[in-house]
């Protein structure tokens, strides 16, 4: 009998394939998004609710990640303490632009919005709300779980179609990919390495395309190695006041 488990890392490897194979345009042009909020000495916003927050997390203060980059992580919506709480506020209208003004972002800044399905309220207005500002928005969703489902927002608009580049993560409708019998729903989830797989791609290639134009890239050594402190240091300070994840 098949292990169930090898049968999930199957499902992976076809969308990270899927990811590379028809994808890599996209990721190029996020990229180049990125180096040039960098280069103008903008600051990288990223955000997702329930947990593409946990995308959006994972390349703030990261080791090998670039500097200014500043997580959106609003309590009520990332589901990290009440997460039936958040399942329902990500759907109420309103809130996107009350959180974002608190950042005071500006067009020269650029936002990374994550949402598998793409139909709440949160990341839909988000997206509405940083396009007012002149920000360039960046979508990872799921176009197939996305065009498959009703918005959930008045305007019937879903994430896909307010963006300026689109990756799509390959994920089923639903996420969940491995059946088993005896069980009437699905396990194992794609959504959540398909996203970091495609967000940690993004920034290497921003990273060499600064490097290609003469910018010394500002990106954080792992705080576990000798002499981190006051290499990292040097570059909190440049930035300290203008990143709130800090």
């Amino acid at each position: 009998m098949e292990q169930k488990a090898l049968e999930y890392v199957q499902a992976m490897q076809t969308i990270l394939n899927r990811i590379v194979e028809q994808e890599m345009n996209k990721i190029f042009q996020a990229a180049e998004i990125i180096a040039n909020t960098i280069a103008q000495d903008g600051i990288l916003y990223t955000f997702g609710t329930g947990h593409s927050h946990i995308i959006a997390e994972d390349v703030a203060f990261r080791a090998g990640g670039l500097v200014p980059v500043d997580a959106i992580l609003e309590a009520s919506l990332t589901g990290h303490e009440k997460v039936r709480q958040s399942e329902y506020m990500e759907r109420v209208e309103g809130m996107a632009g009350v959180i974002l003004d608190y950042y005071h972002p500006s067009a020269k800044d650029a936002i990374v919005i994550i949402s598998n399905s793409g139909r709440n309220a949160a990341p839909i207005e988000m997206a509405m709300n940083a396009h007012k500002l002149g920000m360039p928005v960046i979508a990872i969703t799921s176009l197939e779980h996305s065009q498959g489902t009703n918005s959930r927002h008045s305007s019937g608009k879903k994430l896909y179609e307010l963006a300026d580049v689109v990756i799509n993560n390959h994920c089923i409708k639903g996420d969940a990919m491995i059946k088993m019998d005896g069980l009437p729903m699905p396990v194992g989830a794609g959504s959540g390495v398909a996203g970091l797989f495609i967000m940690h791609t993004i920034i290497v290639q921003a990273t060499q395309y600064l490097l290609e134009r003469g910018i010394q890239p500002p990106v954080f050594m792992s705080g576990n190695l000798d002499g981190s402190d006051e290499y990292n240091n040097s570059l909190l300070e440049r930035y300290k006041n203008r990143i709130k994840v800090w």
